[in-house]
C-alpha cells in the first residue's frame, strides 16, 4: 500500500494505492492527512466510526474523504490510521487520530473539500487499485 500527492493548479491531488479498493481508500485518506501534516506526528488515540453510501466508487471516494474532512473540522482532529470495509458502494470505516496540537502537528493548510476533479477509482493492470481526486485547499 502507498499514498502520494499529485500537483493540480492551486489545489493538490491525493492518491491511494492498495491491493484492494478498501486499501486504496485507506491510503487516499492517509494522503489527505499528509496534505495537512506529517501523519507520523499524529497519534492513533481516539477512534470514530464512519459510514458512506454512493451510486459508484468514484462518488463514494469523494464522500469518504469529505466525511473525514467534516470530522476533522468539527472535532478539531487529525487522523493517522484507517480501516475501510467496502460492500458494493457502501463504506464502513474506522478512523484513529487525536485532537490537533498546533505546535506539534504544525498544520500546513486547511482542506476545504474533496472535488470531482481527477476523481477516479480503477484497478490497474498489475491488480493494484488506485483511488484519487483533487482536494480544495
Amino acid at each position: 500500500m502507498a499514498w502520494e500527492h499529485f500537483a493540480h493548479g492551486a489545489d493538490i491531488g491525493v492518491r491511494g494505492i492498495g491491493a484492494s479498493r478498501g486499501e486504496a481508500f485507506e491510503e487516499a485518506a492517509l494522503a489527505l492527512t499528509a496534505v495537512i501534516t506529517d501523519p507520523g506526528r499524529v497519534a492513533a488515540e481516539t477512534v470514530i466510526d464512519l459510514r458512506c453510501e454512493a451510486p459508484d466508487d468514484e462518488l463514494l471516494l469523494a464522500d469518504w474523504l469529505n466525511a473525514l474532512i467534516y470530522e476533522m473540522a468539527t472535532r478539531d482532529m487529525l487522523f493517522r490510521r484507517f480501516a475501510v470495509s467496502l460492500r458494493d458502494h457502501a463504506l464502513e470505516a474506522r478512523a484513529w487520530g487525536e485532537p490537533v496540537d498546533r505546535e506539534r502537528h504544525r498544520p500546513a493548510v486547511e482542506v476545504k473539500g474533496a472535488t470531482y476533479t481527477a476523481l477516479s477509482v480503477v484497478r490497474r493492470g498489475d491488480g493494484m487499485w488506485v483511488a484519487q481526486c483533487v482536494v480544495d485547499v
